[in-house]
């Protein structure tokens, strides 16, 4: 089966590029180092900014979300540009 952690963040539109630079820069480690990483991308709305991310289970997706590289360098490269706390929510494909 396979799930989503989708994470929403608001940032304003001068920050973007940085937010999209800390997406960029942490692709690859996330796709060759989480265990399940099947995709992710960047979806950009004009109220919000989504990163999409594909796994395998939703425990894996679950398990992302206290890896060393998203709270070492995922949040800590994201939080300062947040307007609002991130909304975060994990899918599983019917």
């Amino acid at each position: 089966m396979a799930a989503f952690l989708e994470i929403t963040i608001t940032v304003d539109e001068a920050d973007r590029p940085a937010a999209a630079a800390v997406y960029t820069k942490y692709r690859e480690p996330f796709l060759n180092t989480i265990p399940g990483a099947t995709s992710k991308q960047l979806l950009i709305r004009d109220e919000d900014v989504q990163i999409l991310h594909g796994f395998t289970t939703a425990d894996e997706a679950k398990a992302y979300l206290s890896s060393d590289l998203f709270t070492n360098d995922v949040v800590a490269g994201l939080s300062p540009l947040f307007k609002a706390d991130p909304e975060i929510r994990i899918y599983q494909v019917a």
